[in-house]
């Protein structure tokens, strides 16, 4: 079926998120598992990092919008896709896309970061430039889909959680024995496909999620008990900007353990800190995930712990730590 902007769907289940390691799995890089016992002294854990940055397009978004086009292709439905992104998800789905010959719109922030604008037009797609609010967001992908584009919504929706989700079927099978999962939160794409892989292959884990203080609408809807639907946001972390979606929240619900907040200041000393040990650049919505170890040491002291690294796509111009 169509997606529409509505995104009501039911929740799947695992056998869902294994067809979709299937169906793209010609697509998308199975990505490395790495640990460092540097790293891991610092911390205080057995740290296991699954690299997305290490994904076609930079990031995990690849994933579920392979998803999402392929099953538009076993569908047989044709013509152009649309989405809202900040980024990662509409340069994901310009090259799903265009690996199927058809074309793509991206509805963008102004404020985007411009390794990001580079990357949707240079994987094809085609940008249209909004005000960086959810709701201008989401009236931009409106327009586009009364012009006739198939909306493919970023986060809010079961084939881009069953694709994303298959980040941790991986993970699961490539290091056995965790006891504590983590994910950055933004529309919550990623930590609701992880927690149904980790639930289903993985019962007795805890799964939790790093969220910026600037952005903390899925902590502040956990604690409240429902979704909210504004926050105020400001923080460096451009990929978790977005309110949480309504099927992402339900899942996050019922699935997730905790969803911690980390400071401005954790974020950039995370990222740094990740340069200085593996020599390895993640953006700000990655680096959530190693601020919270550092910030909220409880959670994970001496524990087996798997963090996704959600994307690597860093403005060279603008890195917030000296290097």
């Amino acid at each position: 079926m169509p997606m529409d902007t509505h995104y009501a769907e039911q929740i799947p289940g695992i056998k869902d998120l294994l067809a979709a390691q299937q169906r793209i799995s010609a697509e998308i890089r199975k990505t490395p598992v790495i640990s460092d016992p540097q790293l891991n002294a610092l911390l205080g854990c057995e740290l296991w990092l699954k690299c997305e940055n290490l994904q076609r397009t930079g990031a995990f978004k690849f994933r579920g919008a392979s998803n999402a086009i392929e099953m538009l292709e076993e569908a047989g439905l044709d013509g152009a896709v649309a989405t809202h992104s900040s980024g990662n998800h509409g340069a994901a789905l310009a090259l799903a896309a265009s690996n199927r010959a058809r074309r793509s719109w991206v509805v963008m922030p102004e404020n985007s970061v411009k390794t990001k604008i580079d990357a949707v037009r240079r994987n094809g797609g085609e940008i249209i430039f909004c005000r960086p609010s959810q709701e201008e967001r989401e009236k931009g992908l409106a327009e586009l889909v009364a012009r006739g584009c198939i909306a493919i919504p970023p986060y809010d929706h079961a084939d881009i959680i069953c694709g994303q989700g298959t980040a941790m079927v991986e993970f699961a099978d490539q290091r056995p024995g965790l006891e504590v999962i983590i994910t950055p939160v933004g529309g919550g794409g990623l930590i609701s496909g992880s927690a149904l892989a980790a639930r289903a292959l993985i019962p007795d884990v805890a799964v939790m999620g790093a969220e910026p203080e600037g952005a903390a609408d899925t902590a502040l809807s956990l604690s409240r008990g429902e979704r909210v639907t504004e926050y105020p946001v400001n923080t460096m972390a451009d990929g978790l900007r977005a309110i949480v979606g309504v099927l992402n929240f339900e899942i996050i619900q019922a699935n997730v353990s905790n969803v911690v907040t980390v400071s401005e200041t954790g974020i950039v000393d995370a990222m740094a800190l990740v340069w200085q040990t593996l020599r390895m650049l993640i953006e700000p919505s990655s680096a959530t995930v190693i601020a919270a170890i550092m910030e909220s040491p409880q959670y994970f002291a001496g524990k087996r712990v798997g963090a996704i690294i959600s994307g690597g796509n860093v403005d060279l111009n603008c890195i917030p730590f000296k290097t």
